[in-house]
């Protein structure tokens, strides 16, 4: 293939529209990639919904990208036709106060794959070498792909909630499928938490090792001792307050939240924290990889092809999906 064949979002609120361009040439540091699937992330509906700062339009969407390396320069640490996967952050500037100790994620002048940089809604892409991860040959790509955003944000999730042994997960949708069976495969206990109605998604947490999964609107079973959002929905905040004991943490694991409503001082007293997360780092990518490397979580996918990104789209916001949607050029 001499083309670029890609999903396109010229401008928020509008359909992903397909374009054919030249293929692009890398740059020092850089690589070419063939994409051998893509991951839908909720992230891509904030984009289409013009609900990110900073985001460039028109853009490639896709950020959870498994790929084959077309052409690299010597110095890149990746050969030709090795697998890569290319995650949200996608390049910062190594020198601000951030980049300088550890926290890389928090950089002003971050770059995110998909969102300011073309991204995996393609059949190839261009990705800087030092952002990227090496991947197993032997795997499923399509398998892989959700592991890239959705497993990475849910692993950076878990390790704020420290050594917690009672996880609450508020949102069952692709991230909180796989750090389920990471928390589980650490001997912790999961109690996932829904929209009331949401029956499907209730049993493929018990069918994943949840010990309980029932309504958000409802109290907990237990106490617990972290909670931690991805659905995109603020009152889920206090709720999950309500449901951690003394010392316990909630974390906002999403890019974007509603409003969150107002609630008593009592709810937060007894050392109650809530902290979000922002991106990642290239550690937690290292450290995540690395864990789950003797067990590694299985994904739960639908494959689409490219020009059906559309409706994987609109399937993830319905809701009719359980695990990770993902796109297959």
């Amino acid at each position: 293939m001499n083309s670029l064949q890609a999903m396109c979002l010229a401008a928020p609120h509008e359909a992903l529209i397909a374009i054919e361009a030249p293929l692009p040439a890398p740059g020092p540091g850089e690589l070419l990639l063939r994409v051998e699937a893509c991951g839908v992330c909720r992230t891509d509906l904030h984009l289409v919904d013009g609900e990110l700062s900073g985001a460039r339009y028109p853009i490639i969407p896709g950020h959870e990208i498994v790929a084959r390396v077309e052409s690299c320069s010597p110095n890149s640490g990746f050969t030709v036709g090795q697998r890569v996967g290319v995650p949200w952050l996608g390049w910062t500037c190594g020198k601000c106060r951030f980049c300088l100790s550890g926290r890389e994620n928090l950089c002003n002048e971050a770059r995110f794959t998909g969102c300011q940089i073309d991204g995996g809604y393609a059949s190839h892409c261009i990705a800087d070498a030092r952002y990227c991860f090496a991947l197993p040959d032997e795997a499923d790509p399509v398998s892989l792909a959700p592991l890239l955003c959705a497993g990475l944000i849910g692993y950076r999730a878990l390790r704020f909630a420290g050594e917690a042994r009672r996880i609450g997960l508020f949102g069952f949708g692709a991230a909180a499928h796989i750090v389920a069976q990471v928390a589980r495969d650490e001997g912790r206990e999961v109690y996932a938490f829904t929209r009331a109605d949401d029956h499907a998604s209730q049993a493929f947490a018990l069918s994943l090792g949840a010990t309980w999964a029932g309504s958000s609107s409802g109290p907990s079973p237990a106490e617990l001792d972290a909670a931690l959002i991805f659905a995109p929905v603020g009152a889920l905040v206090p709720a999950a307050l309500r449901a951690v004991g003394k010392g316990g943490c909630v974390v906002c694991a999403g890019i974007h939240m509603s409003e969150i409503p107002s609630f008593p001082y009592a709810w937060l007293w007894g050392e109650r924290q809530i902290r979000s997360v922002a991106n990642l780092t290239r550690a937690d990518g290292d450290g995540f990889f690395a864990d789950i490397a003797r067990h590694p979580p299985q994904t739960h996918t639908t494959a689409f092809p490219l020009s059906h990104a559309n409706d994987a789209l609109q399937q993830l916001r319905a809701g009719r999906l359980q695990g990770a949607a993902v796109l297959v050029p």
